[in-house]
């Protein structure tokens, strides 16, 4: 094992690494300006603009040595600490206390691959970031480092660690559970369509934006579309809009489930599992189940007709952020594998006990809210103000039954399940989620009730957990009380410390 007790640099190769990801940075945050010039600018000279990218080039070279030049992490044995030591202008010191390390991932990005380095993260439970993140480094020197600051969990994780020597191909070894092309399909089809129109929506106005703040706003007034609009009925285009949406959020959906989770395989490495997938960007991660805080098993109307569904596992996180790139996600499994990752995470697999329902008031309350009051909103507007809005009342009335449908079906899979060993809440209208917990992991308990709830008998209970809160709003009060006195018994008497 290397020696890294040692002040040490990245690979020299590396360089090329902080030139692309100082490409990419700087390519982010003037995408808008360099729109402006070809947009703006008709009689651009290729000059100067020639000029610009060599100059261009030259900064963002010297920005990557100096990345390179000033970039050192080593191990202070003395007092168990990582230390990273960075920047350019501005030097910053990152000191991690190696019993506080969560994670360590070794990852490997396009670039990375084209020149043969790897990344290393190290993630801990007392930030919202990647604290220790190392760009460029050998296969070797990455497993070395990994094995060592894992040292701290034990001697059978380290020996987990140890005994990998190819982690980039795990898929030689027997897996534990390996996802199939067609399982990804299936999840790319049947997920993400709210997150997808989104990211469509906001690419589109922001385009939008910059176009108008420039003064090219017609650059998206396109005469073909506009007579296709014309000579067709309203319908009829709304319905060809929807069609090409629904099939560009298919097309960005899939694409991105294969992107990440390709060659999806899970492993296990002396009780712990080890997580491998990536087609562009490749990524390893140990999953120790000691460490596991909050599992997340969902599933829609299609995935269980095809029998797919899909895991997201939250470790440890800091001031209870739910940040989305640190869950870990395993798409694709299937009834049977999410039983054997269940079985092994909490060693038994969790079964739903006593069943804890909400009051229907929650209902009338989230009727009132989403639909009641906006309706009030756009009839108040329209006849006081803009008359012309009535003859959009059929779909404020679509909107109303759309919801109203929406709204029954999360109430009536709004439910907490309590067993002896688990808890389980369940969600969701379209996507049913179940988020599992263990007494254990518990780590406050929250109950409120509103003044005006008091002669009801209901109220809301929040489980805080080092990987987020789980709450449940307007059960039945006394119940919930008699939960509550019966888990933080049992925690006290509890020995257990998965810390």
């Amino acid at each position: 094992m290397s020696d890294f007790n040692q002040p040490q640099r990245q690979s020299v190769i590396g360089i090329l690494v902080m030139f692309a990801d100082t490409v990419q940075k700087l390519g982010r945050a003037f995408w808008p300006i360099l729109l402006v010039v070809f947009v703006k600018e008709k009689n651009l000279s290729w000059g100067y603009f020639a000029l610009g990218i060599l100059a261009f080039i030259v900064l963002v070279g010297v920005i990557a040595y100096l990345k390179y030049r000033n970039f050192t992490f080593y191990i202070d044995e003395d007092n168990d600490e990582f230390i990273v030591s960075e920047g350019v202008v501005n030097k910053t010191k990152t000191t991690i206390q190696l019993n506080k390390i969560q994670q360590v991932n070794i990852k490997q990005s396009l670039i990375q691959r084209l020149v043969g380095v790897y990344a290393l993260d190290v993630d801990t439970a007392g930030s919202d970031k990647k604290e220790g993140n190392i760009k460029a480094i050998s296969h070797d020197l990455a497993l070395s480092l990994k094995a060592k600051l894992l040292e701290n969990e034990g001697s059978a994780q380290s020996a987990a660690v140890q005994s990998l020597t190819q982690e980039t191909q795990v898929t030689q070894e027997t897996p534990f559970l390996k996802i199939n092309f067609i399982s990804l399909i299936k999840v790319g089809i049947t997920s993400n369509y709210v997150r997808s129109v989104g990211l469509i929506l906001t690419f589109f106005f922001t385009i939008m934006d910059n176009l108008r703040n420039i003064g090219h706003e017609e650059v998206w007034e396109n005469k073909s579309v506009q007579a296709f609009v014309s000579n067709n009925s309203v319908v009829y285009s709304i319905l060809l809009s929807i069609l090409i949406l629904v099939s560009v959020v298919f097309v960005i959906n899939i694409a991105r489930t294969l992107i990440k989770f390709f060659d999806y395989t899970i492993t296990k490495q002396k009780g712990s599992l080890l997580l491998f997938h990536g087609l562009i960007n490749t990524q390893s991660t140990i999953l120790k189940p000691e460490k596991v805080q909050i599992v997340k098993v969902s599933q829609n109307y299609f995935q269980k007709k095809l029998d797919v569904l899909e895991i997201k596992i939250r470790q440890a996180i800091s001031n209870g952020k739910e940040d989305r790139k640190s869950l870990i996600e395993i798409p694709g499994c299937n009834a049977v594998e999410r039983d054997g990752i269940l079985q092994l995470l909490f060693q038994k697999l969790p079964k739903k006990g006593k069943m804890l329902k909400p009051n229907f008031r929650k209902l009338g309350f989230s009727i009132v809210l989403i639909i009641v009051l906006p309706l009030v909103g756009f009839y108040s507007i329209a006849h006081y103000g803009d008359a012309s809005l009535f003859k959009f009342s059929h779909f404020a009335w679509a909107y109303s039954v759309f919801f109203v449908v929406v709204l029954s079906f999360g109430f009536r899979n709004y439910r907490l399940f309590i067993s002896k060993d688990h808890i389980i809440k369940q969600s969701g209208a379209w996507d049913v989620e179940n988020q599992i917990i263990t007494l254990e992991k518990i780590q406050a308990i929250t109950t409120s009730q509103l003044f005006w709830h008091k002669s009801l008998n209901i109220g809301s209970l929040t489980l805080h957990t080092a990987g987020g809160n789980i709450t449940f709003h307007l059960g039945n009060y006394n119940r919930i009380q008699e939960y509550v006195n019966l888990w933080l018994y049992e925690i006290e008497t509890s020995d257990s410390n998965w810390m």
